[in-house]
């Protein structure tokens, strides 16, 4: 099978020469293509998300020796998360060579945060089962190696840190109520508030609703350490 020019210039933006293309064309395709005989990215997708986590987890580990499992636990989720895949593939463009169907062309697909995420471990599966396991983690510590190095102390997102500062002062845990919803419906924007029983709030808009519940949430910790 020979590449068209777009996957090549992929490959030489991951750093890897596929023996196979076969691997590389499933792991870009959809499900929504939907061609008979066609092979999508979705059983790629469930073994790269594992390849992906044990080298990750290993990194974490060698990085930092005296780290308890409650330290490194939130560490590990904030790395292999779908919203820090999909930043990844975004960085080496894996969006302009999804193969898509009808419907995901139309509404956005190459955008969309799940997309993204979903096929960034496809490609992860790809190379592994193309040259084996040194060859994935080589990938992946290139492509993840500033996000091991930065990620912060205490990881938690957003949400579970604000429900916890709720908790620790006796209060139930933070209401998020979705305000509005606007855009197109390929490019929604929707906008939240987090909201806390003592009536302290904060408000913040993004392109999924779990996105803005960690925004507001982020703002509303930010104002109660002012306070």
């Amino acid at each position: 099978m020979k590449l068209s020019g777009e996957l090549k210039a992929f490959e030489a933006r991951i750093g890897h020469h596929f023996a196979d293309p076969a691997l590389l064309v499933c792991a870009v395709t959809h499900s929504s293509v939907g061609s008979p005989g066609r092979e999508d990215n979705q059983r790629l997708e469930f073994l790269g998300d594992r390849v992906l986590g044990l080298v990750l987890s290993e990194a974490l580990l060698d990085q930092d020796l005296e780290a308890s499992e409650g330290q490194l636990a939130p560490r590990f989720n904030a790395l292999v998360r779908k919203e820090t895949c999909a930043d990844v593939a975004r960085e080496i463009d894996l969006g302009a060579v999804l193969r898509l169907g009808r419907s995901e062309m139309l509404s956005g697909g190459r955008r969309k945060q799940a997309l993204l995420g979903d096929a960034m471990e496809a490609v992860i599966a790809a190379v592994y089962s193309d040259a084996g396991f040194e060859a994935a983690r080589d990938l992946i510590l290139r492509l993840w190696g500033k996000r091991v190095a930065q990620v912060k102390g205490d990881a938690r997102d957003a949400k579970t840190a604000l429900q916890e500062w709720a908790q620790a002062r006796g209060m139930p845990p933070p209401e998020y109520v979705e305000l509005s919803r606007s855009g197109p419906d390929h490019a929604p924007v929707f906008t939240i508030a987090a909201r806390l029983e003592t009536g302290a709030q904060s408000q913040a808009s993004a392109g999924s609703k779990r996105q803005a519940e960690q925004a507001a949430a982020t703002a509303l910790l930010a104002s109660l350490e002012d306070v």
